[in-house]
C-alpha cells in the first residue's frame, strides 16, 4: 500500500471514492435466441458488488460484515475471513486505497469482535483468516497482517495429533474427528508461509498434512476429495462430496507444486480438477451446483478461487488450462446473466436463476469471488 496514500486517507485529505461503477444491465426478451450479444462488464459489475456488499452487509459498527441482508446482524467468524479475501481481490485489481482501508479496518474488526483474539474453537476457520491475512501482508507489505498470520499458524499447529493416523482436527473440542476443510487450507498456508519466511520446517509440515489427507481421504478412483473420516467416532469416512473440498485440495497440491516443483502435485491438482469439472454431482450441466445458504453458500466461491489459481499456472498444460478456463467461463457468463438480480445485485446460490429472497452473506460472497476472476482472467487475456 502506499504510505503518502495512507497517511492522506487517515487525515481525511484523500476523496473514498471507489473506481466508477459500469456494471451494464441487459435488455430481455422473451426470445432466447432474439437477445442481443451480451456486454459482459467484468471489472464494473465486479466494482456494484462490491458497493452491494459495502452497503447491505457491512456492520452498524462498521467492523465486520453481517449475515444476511435481511437484518441478521450475527458476527460470524469463517465468512468474515473470507470477506477479506474479496477485499483484497478488489486492491489487487483497482489499486484503490478504499479497499487496502477496508481490509485493514475488516481485520481489526475480526480481532474486536471475536472477544479481542484471533483465535477460534475452529481451525479450519483459523486457517482461512491466516490465508486470507497472509494474501493481504504479500500485498501490502503491511507487517500487521503477517503477525497475525503467524499468530494464528502457532496456535492452528496445536490441532496436528496422531488420531486418525495425523492432519489437524477440525476443532479444539473434537481432535479426533478430521476433515479436508481442516487440512487441506492448512496446507496451502503451510507450503505459502514458508515461501514468506524461507521456512523449510513449515514445508516439511505441509508435505506431511497432504501425505496424510491424500493417503486417507482422497478417492484413489476419481482423484476427488472425501469430506472427513470419524465425524461419528466410528471410525468410518464421510464420502460427502462438496464443490468446498475439491477446491482447497487442488489448491493444497498446487501449493507444494509450486514451492518443490514436483510435477506430482500439479498432476494431482489438475486430476482433481478435471473430476469436479465432469461430476454430475459436483457439476451438474457444467454449473457448479447449488449447496444453498449457510455455510454452503461459500463452497463454490472457494472452487472457484482455486480453479482460478491453477488456470494461471504456467506449468499447466495448455489444453487442461484451456479446459478450466472454458468452465469458468461458461459458470461466470451464466451467474452473469441469469444469477444476478439487478438492481439489487442480490446474488442467488443456484447461479442459473435470480434471487428473490433475502441473501446470505456467504451466497454473496461466492458470486463475488466468480465475477473477481472473471475480471482477472479477462485482463490476463483468458476470456
Amino acid at each position: 500500500m502506499k504510505i503518502i496514500n495512507k497517511l492522506l486517507i487517515a487525515a481525511g485529505l484523500l476523496p473514498l471514492a471507489l473506481s466508477s461503477c459500469k456494471d451494464e444491465a441487459f435488455p430481455l426478451y422473451g426470445n432466447q435466441n432474439q437477445r442481443p450479444p451480451v456486454n459482459y462488464t467484468w471489472a464494473g459489475t465486479a466494482d456494484s458488488l462490491q458497493n452491494k456488499l459495502n452497503t447491505s452487509f457491512l456492520s452498524g459498527n462498521a467492523k465486520y460484515y453481517v449475515l444476511n441482508d435481511a437484518g441478521n446482524t450475527t458476527f460470524h467468524y469463517w465468512p468474515n475471513a473470507h470477506v477479506l479475501d474479496v477485499l483484497t481481490d478488489a486492491y489487487m485489481r483497482t489499486d484503490d486505497e478504499v479497499y487496502a482501508q477496508r481490509m485493514k479496518s475488516l481485520l481489526n474488526g475480526i480481532k474486536e469482535s471475536n472477544g479481542n483474539t484471533f483465535s477460534n474453537n475452529f481451525y479450519d476457520d483459523m486457517e482461512w483468516l491466516a490465508l486470507s491475512s497472509l494474501r493481504a501482508y504479500e500485498l501490502t507489505d503491511d507487517a500487521t497482517y503477517l503477525d497475525a498470520a503467524n499468530f494464528l499458524w502457532t496456535d492452528i499447529k496445536t490441532g496436528i495429533n496422531d488420531n486418525q493416523g495425523g492432519g489437524i482436527a477440525w476443532r479444539k473440542t473434537q481432535l479426533d474427528y478430521k476433515n479436508t476443510p481442516a487440512n487441506a487450507p492448512a496446507i496451502i498456508f503451510a507450503a505459502r508461509l514458508s515461501r514468506v519466511n524461507n521456512n523449510e520446517e513449515d514445508l516439511n509440515i505441509a508435505i506431511s498434512l497432504y501425505n496424510w489427507l491424500a493417503g486417507k481421504l482422497l478417492d484413489s478412483g476419481t482423484g476427488l476429495a472425501w469430506d472427513g473420516v470419524n465425524s461419528k467416532g466410528d471410525g468410518q469416512i464421510d464420502k460427502n462430496l462438496y464443490t468446498y473440498n475439491q477446491g482447497i485440495f487442488m489448491g493444497a497440491a498446487l501449493e507444494l507444486y509450486r514451492s518443490t516443483n514436483d510435477a506430482k502435485y500439479l498432476d494431482a491438482a489438475w486430476r482433481n480438477a478435471e473430476a469436479t469439472m465432469k461430476s454430475p454431482a459436483l457439476s451438474p450441466g457444467g454449473i457448479m451446483k447449488a449447496e444453498g445458504g449457510g455455510d454452503g453458500g461459500l463452497f463454490k466461491g472457494v472452487l472457484v478461487r482455486y480453479l482460478t489459481l491453477l488456470a494461471q499456472e504456467e506449468g499447466l498444460p495448455a489444453i487442461n488450462r484451456n479446459e478450466i478456463v472454458k468452465y469458468l467461463k461458461f459458470n461466470a457468463e451464466t451467474l452473469y446473466t441469469n444469477g444476478i438480480a439487478r438492481p439489487s445485485m442480490k446474488i442467488s446460490p443456484d447461479w442459473s436463476k435470480k434471487e428473490t429472497g433475502p441473501t446470505d452473506l456467504t451466497v454473496q460472497l461466492s458470486g463475488m469471488m466468480l465475477i473477481e476472476a472473471a475480471a482477472q482472467l479477462n485482463k490476463a487475456n483468458l476470456f
